[in-house]
């Protein structure tokens, strides 16, 4: 993998918050890549539950002072970066204090979802695009984990399809197991069409559910990871039914070496 340049998108990466089966494999699969001498960046959402002192983030001026549409709304897109330590990975933090400033990533103290995680996928996704295209850094791949980030692939494959930068890059998902129940706002749907993406594209966001948000991002992927053991028997069955190539499940002590033939060998 040595120079290949992949960019890393993930809802939740360690050490930055608790550890979790995406944040664990947002963290070892970078780093084996970056061991290997391959190229890395990771994007993740600045939730306000990241504590940016103890982690050393710092706003990037050049980067920020964008203002990223979300369902004709204007919202400023704030770019800060940090470095994981002992690894030489950079780390980018998608902010906006509309959508991240409160103390906690998915869900408030009583465990309810809030209302705005469908604007708030739409403006990372949005915001990592954009902010790749300013540093003007071609990914071979990018590798998305985890449902805040599944809008990513969709908004690949349409509203940014024209872009230059990235006609050569593929596009990689890894799913895992449930991470929430009930659905996100139900306008989400027409909140992605408003940015010209075809219906049929996105129908599975009529009910924008876990699995059925999973199933768009792998519909607009090039190749797919199943990164869990238990992953559900319909979400499994999509995957091996979907055409892609796809990985299944390997074990953290066998992860490295199939990790990196997938890519080789059925992705690149």
């Amino acid at each position: 993998m040595k120079d290949k340049r992949i960019l890393y998108v993930s809802s939740e990466v360690v050490p930055y918050l608790a550890e979790n089966e995406v944040s664990l494999m947002s963290y070892d699969v970078p780093k084996m890549i970056n061991d290997q001498g391959g190229q890395i960046r990771i994007f993740m959402p600045r939730y306000g539950n990241i504590n940016e002192r103890r982690h050393q983030l710092h706003e990037v001026i050049r980067l920020s002072g964008m203002n990223l549409v979300v369902n004709d709304l204007d919202m400023p897109l704030i770019i800060k970066v940090a470095s994981i330590p002992k690894e030489r990975i950079q780390v980018y933090f998608i902010d906006n204090d509309e959508y991240f400033k409160r103390k906690a990533t998915f869900a408030d103290e009583e465990g309810v979802m809030y209302p705005d995680n469908d604007e708030r996928a739409i403006f990372f996704a949005k915001g990592v695009v954009e902010t790749v295209k300013k540093l003007n850094w071609v990914p071979d791949i990018i590798h998305v984990h985890g449902w805040m980030a599944a809008m990513l692939p969709i908004y690949m494959k349409h509203f940014y399809k024209n872009e230059a930068l990235f006609s050569e890059t593929k596009i990689v998902t890894s799913v895992y197991s449930q991470s929430f129940e009930g659905t996100l706002n139900e306008e989400m749907i027409n909140k992605v069409k408003f940015d010209g993406v075809p219906d049929d594209a996105i129908a599975d966001l009529e009910v924008p559910n876990y699995e059925n948000i999973i199933k768009a991002s792998v519909k607009h992927s090039d190749a797919v990871i199943i990164a869990s053991e238990n992953l559900s028997p319909s979400l499994t069955k999509f995957i091996e039914s979907s055409g892609k190539p796809f990985l299944p499940f390997a074990p953290k002590d066998a992860f490295a070496e199939a990790y990196t033939n997938f890519y080789i060998n059925e992705v690149l």
